[in-house]
């Protein structure tokens, strides 16, 4: 008990540990590398090509939807509420999962799900306001690990399941339903923020209003019409207040949004950040893309009703792998600023070649190594960008530029997802798509192959001409 009270009682540690607890059962969940194995089995009965072109599009277009609201929405409220909506949300998609049947019913799951991974960033940013600045590398950190840990063991443990204990996916996705359950519960003893990063950066100035003064020796013997009529009678005090807090809550809002833009423009026109936030959009929106419809095409290399499915055992390997690369990344010495693009143009070229691979193998096992190849190069490259756009700004301009850099890869997205996988546009094959997805990011690494040479040869003539420029100086002098 008194530890328990210690805890409480110190800034950071009683939040984080809620924070933590929250993301570990948020993300445990063992149901989700079957789940277009439990779509496509005799529980749904869905066939693959109303998973494909049906249904999980409505993820993409549902969080392209709610992203920019839910992220104005998560800051004005101060975080708290939008991460218990976002449990909320994960039980209604669940329970859809779970007990509702049909095309239509799987599309709200895709649609509840869009929400969940909008309100992500309530996640992210809740941290920062409730603990001191000197304790943001550490609480990220906890943060972060905590649901790489979840994720690894909720695949570790989906597998051993299906492989030993052959549980129906029903009951996997039962699980889910119970810790996503535990998740909501924890949400409701996080502490409520004072602050926010943008709207609530300060208490709001107290306001001055003319009142009535009650001194008595103010008062003429004489009658004053002017000041009777002056004076305001309690209700239309009340009201003006009222008003005038209104108003200036108003002004406010339409300040910060001011204020965010030019931030924008401001951390747009730096080079660096911006060629840095075009990789990020383009690789993410090809990198969610990849994760939203690999299993189908793992489906179609090895049919999961007559072929023994390991999605769960792979997803914890590539999150294990994830994970060493983005920490690696720490201890890597290396000019980025001079290599950074080299880096992102041959790291895609690799995930490009590894997606082409995974189009023309007809082995799942080849298939599976391409896939923790890509998401391992991926990490290392998004671990890097982060870093490189982190270090040049405060920490509202970073989470602003998160935000946007996610909503620009979620048009992207949306536009692969509508000209590629849809059934109003080109409704390809799964084949078909990843040799797409393959040839998008060779083009992202072409680009910044292009970049980086061209970087590199400008700086060394920079210098060759500074150097000729040093020496005729000295020749002259001589």
């Amino acid at each position: 008990m008194d530890c328990w009270r210690k805890i409480q009682s110190s800034g950071w540690i009683f939040p984080t540990l809620l924070l933590c607890i929250y993301g570990f059962f948020a993300m445990m969940r063992p149901s989700e590398p079957f789940l277009t194995p439990y779509l496509t089995g005799p529980d749904k009965n869905l066939t693959i090509e109303e998973v494909t072109q049906k249904v999980f599009p409505v993820w993409t277009y549902s969080y392209l939807a709610l992203l920019f609201p839910v992220f104005l929405l998560t800051d004005y409220v101060r975080y708290k509420p939008v991460i218990i909506i976002q449990g909320i949300s994960l039980i209604i998609t669940w329970l859809l999962l779970l007990f509702a049947h049909g095309v239509w019913a799987m599309q709200l799951v895709e649609f509840a799900y869009g929400m969940v991974t909008a309100t992500e960033v309530a996640y992210y940013a809740y941290i920062y306001s409730v603990v001191s600045v000197d304790h943001y590398q550490k609480v990220t950190s906890f943060c972060r690990s905590i649901t790489l840990v979840a994720i690894t063991a909720a695949s570790l443990l989906g597998q051993l399941l299906v492989s030993l204990a052959h549980v129906p996916y029903f009951y996997l996705n039962a699980v889910s339903l119970a810790s996503v359950s535990v998740a909501l519960i924890s949400s409701f003893f996080l502490p409520m923020p004072q602050k926010s990063m943008f709207f609530h950066r300060k208490s709001s100035p107290e306001l001055s209003i003319g009142l009535t003064d009650k001194n008595p020796s103010n008062t003429s013997n004489q009658p004053n019409h002017q000041h009777d009529k002056d004076v305001m009678t309690p209700s239309e005090n009340a009201q003006k207040i009222h008003q005038s807090c209104k108003n200036q809550e108003q002004n406010h809002f339409l300040a910060v949004l001011v204020q965010l833009c030019k931030d924008l423009k401001e951390c747009y026109t730096t080079k660096k950040l911006l060629y840095w936030s075009i990789w990020w959009a383009l690789a993410t929106a090809g990198f969610n893309q990849i994760l939203n419809y690999v299993q189908v095409l793992w489906d179609d290399k090895a049919p999961s009703h007559s072929s023994a499915v390991y999605n769960g055992a792979v997803e914890a390997i590539a999150t294990f792998l994830s994970s060493i690369t983005s920490l690696a990344v720490g201890y890597v010495k290396i000019n980025w600023d001079l290599t950074g693009e080299m880096a992102l143009g041959i790291f895609s070229a690799i995930d490009a070649s590894s997606l082409f691979l995974m189009h023309f193998t007809g082995s799942i096992w080849v298939c599976y190594a391409a896939y923790l190849v890509f998401k391992a190069c991926y990490m290392l490259l998004i671990t890097i960008a982060t870093f490189q756009i982190a270090v040049s700004l405060s920490m509202e301009r970073y989470a602003l530029m998160f935000g946007l850099n996610n909503f620009v890869a979620l048009l992207i997205q949306t536009v692969l997802t509508v000209t590629v996988v849809d059934s109003t546009g080109l409704g390809l094959d799964i084949g078909t798509q990843f040799l797409i997805y393959g040839s998008y990011f060779a083009a992202i690494a072409g680009i910044f192959l292009i970049r980086s040479i061209y970087t590199i040869i400008s700086i060394k003539c920079q210098k060759n001409f500074a150097e000729n420029s040093q020496t005729h100086e000295e020749d002259t002098r001589l």
